[in-house]
């Protein structure tokens, strides 16, 4: 009698990857050869401005979850115009065998290509813990408008632990490479003084334009914990801490309206 073969592994958590192409129609417009999404994330598309695109990452289940690796790439071809967005707070949650969760969010922008990134925000629920990585690669002539907001908690209770990395390559050279650690488990001094300084709210905006090469913005500080930093490029980083996400949203805001698009 022989016995049967081992079973195979079955990975843990979810697994799925949203898929954006867009390309300049040669009308003026931008079309969406590609626009496919896996599992919980679902994409729709949505009226853009003038030549823009746009696209709604629209979440079709509660995710992530520990052990899930969730993606999502873009691909902005030369001349074409996206707006990328989501339909709501993303949910960092805990799964059951305590197992970190993965978000990676890839953009790859060509010559005179423009993208606008502006998803709702990142909320790290407690006990959960959550690998974020982004990582745009920019075509010379290109544009990036990007907004990362995270939350540490729901009301009335504390965060789990966020991890993320943001990585901006320019004509192949590194523009912007910083990493976050907060929560249970970051290294120590994280909500000190020197990083949060007992804030639940952080966010940053990142706009990256040519135009900045003749006209650079000047170092600047919006408010108490509010900051403008121009980059070695055609780049401006604004970062902000608040006490909750309404007010961090009214900052990222005034500052698009002064450098982004």
């Amino acid at each position: 009698m022989t016995s049967a073969p081992p079973a195979t592994p079955v990975p843990a958590g979810v697994r799925a990857t949203a898929r954006i192409r867009a390309t300049a129609d040669g009308r003026g417009g931008t079309a969406l050869p590609l626009l496919a999404g896996e599992g919980p994330l679902a994409l729709r598309r949505t009226r853009g401005e003038g030549a823009e695109a746009g696209v709604m990452l629209v979440g079709a289940m509660s995710a992530p979850l520990g052990g899930d690796h969730l993606a999502v790439e873009a691909d902005v071809g030369a001349g074409a115009r996206l707006a990328l967005a989501t339909a709501a707070a993303t949910l960092a949650l805990p799964g059951r065998g305590g197992e970190p969760a993965r978000y990676d969010v890839r953009l790859t922008l060509e010559e005179d290509a423009a993208l606008r990134w502006l998803p709702e925000p990142l909320v790290s629920v407690r006990g959960s813990d959550l690998r974020v990585r982004t990582r745009a690669d920019l075509a010379p002539g290109s544009r990036l408008l990007l907004r990362e907001e995270q939350v540490l908690g729901r009301a009335g209770e504390s965060g789990g632990l966020l991890r993320s990395r943001l990585t901006v390559t320019r004509a192949g050279r590194p523009l912007l490479d910083q990493e976050l650690a907060c929560g249970p488990g970051a290294p120590a001094g994280w909500d000190g003084p020197a990083g949060l300084a007992g804030h639940r709210s952080l966010g940053q905006l990142l706009v990256v334009d040519p135009a900045f090469e003749k006209a650079p913005p000047a170092v600047a500080v919006l408010g108490e914990f509010a900051a403008v930093t121009p980059l070695a490029g055609p780049a401006v980083l604004v970062t902000a801490l608040a006490p909750d996400a309404l007010r961090l949203r009214e900052l990222l805001d005034a500052a698009r309206r002064t450098y982004g698009w």
